[in-house]
C-alpha cells in the first residue's frame, strides 16, 4: 500500500514533488515557454491545457490519483531558482503479478544536456524500486527521439522492441521504442 504523504524527493539540484494550487503560474509558465520544444515528441494538449482552471482540476485529479495507487506526477523544482523545469509521471500504476508503470519525462529546453534530467530520475527510479517495491518500469520513445534514448540507456533501460502506430502524435500514428527497467531487489510483500 502507499502512503498516503505526497513524496518529497531531492537531488542535489533540485526537488521533485507533486504541484499545489500555488505552483499554477509556474506550471503554466513551463508549459508555455516549452510548448514549441514539446510539439513534435507530446500528444494533442486538452482544450484549456494552458489556463488557471485547467490546472486547479487537474492538480486535484493527479493527488486522488496518487491516493489512489493509479499515478504519480512530479514536477522537477530546481533548486537555485526554484523555477519548474521539468516533469516525471509515473502513470498505469498496476500491482498484482504485474507491478509495473509506465515512465514519461520532460525537461526544459534550456536544461537539456545538463544531467539534470538524469540525476532527477535516478531519484524517481530508486523511490520507485525502493520505497514503491515496484518490479518494472517501462518507458517508450520516438525512434527519432536520440535524447529520450541515451538518457534511458544510461540509466540501464534495454530495449525491448518497436511497436507500431503506438501513440497519434503530431496528427498521425507514430511508432516508439519500447524499453524497459527491472528492479534487481523486488520483495514480495504479504
Amino acid at each position: 500500500m502507499l502512503s498516503r504523504d505526497t513524496p518529497l524527493l531531492h537531488t542535489s539540484r533540485a526537488t521533485l514533488r507533486m504541484a499545489t494550487k500555488n505552483d499554477i503560474s509556474a506550471i503554466l509558465r513551463f508549459y508555455t515557454e516549452n510548448a514549441a520544444h514539446f510539439a513534435p515528441t507530446d500528444p494533442h494538449m486538452p482544450d484549456g491545457f494552458y489556463t488557471e482552471p485547467f490546472w486547479i482540476e487537474r492538480i486535484a485529479h493527479r493527488l486522488k490519483a496518487w491516493s489512489s495507487e493509479q499515478a504519480l506526477s512530479l514536477f522537477i523544482f530546481e533548486s537555485e531558482t526554484q523555477e519548474i523545469v521539468g516533469s516525471i509521471t509515473l502513470s498505469q500504476m498496476c500491482r498484482g503479478p504485474f507491478q509495473a508503470f509506465y515512465l514519461g519525462y520532460s525537461l526544459d529546453s534550456k536544461r537539456e544536456g545538463t544531467g539534470l534530467m538524469r540525476e532527477s530520475l535516478e531519484a524517481v527510479i530508486r523511490f520507485a524500486f525502493q520505497d514503491l517495491n515496484f518490479h518494472r518500469i517501462m518507458a517508450n520513445h520516438l525512434p527519432e527521439n536520440k535524447r529520450s534514448a541515451g538518457i534511458l540507456k544510461r540509466l540501464g533501460f534495454v530495449t525491448e522492441g518497436l511497436a507500431k502506430d503506438y501513440l497519434f502524435i503530431g496528427g498521425r500514428w507514430r511508432d516508439h521504442v519500447l524499453n524497459s527497467l527491472t528492479n534487481p531487489n523486488w520483495r514480495v510483500e504479504k
